[in-house]
């Protein structure tokens, strides 16, 4: 496989590949760091963040959530993000699960951190972040995944999972 496209976060790679069987055929494949989702709990409501997503041009309802730097931990890189995005600092962050976002083209896994204790700050959001922090009670968020107002694939796992097992 050869790299088609590197980035500031991902590469994009192209070619042909062996599957396990021994049979060959061509992929396209996008090489990520890895991410961190974050569940802010707050006395029964989840902190969702509204924002504006470029590459599908509209406004989201999605946990707050980014890229790993290099070589980054994951639970570090929950902190950090929360900050950013929220403004809000956990006392205590707990790795919930992992998974992968889109195993058919990228090998990007995400990290869920459950973030308990917070509390409130400045944000630090990087330029173009359009963010707005909305405080939602936890039936009201599964009630928005049920009428698909949320469409964020690991917003909605995250909160089916902590809805399922964690409580």
């Amino acid at each position: 496989m050869e790299i088609r496209f590197s980035g500031k976060r991902i590469k994009v790679f192209a070619g042909s590949i062996r599957s396990p069987d021994g049979s060959e055929s061509y992929r396209e494949i996008v090489r990520h760091p890895g991410a961190v989702v974050i569940l802010p709990v707050k006395e029964g409501k989840i902190l969702l963040i509204r924002q504006y997503r470029h590459a599908i041009g509209k406004w989201i309802l999605e946990l707050p959530a980014g890229t790993l730097e290099e070589k980054e931990d994951p639970e570090k890189a929950a902190q950090r993000e929360l900050k950013e995005e929220t403004g809000y600092e956990a006392e205590r962050l707990t790795r919930v699960m992992s998974f992968y976002s889109s195993p058919g083209i990228s090998d990007e896994i995400l990290h869920v951190f459950l973030a308990e204790g917070l509390r409130e700050g400045k944000p630090s959001r990087e330029q173009g972040e359009l963010i707005e922090n909305l405080w939602i009670p936890l039936e009201e968020v599964l009630e928005m995944v049920r009428r698909n107002e949320i469409e964020d694939a690991k917003t909605i796992a995250t909160v089916l999972y902590y809805s399922s097992f964690l409580l």
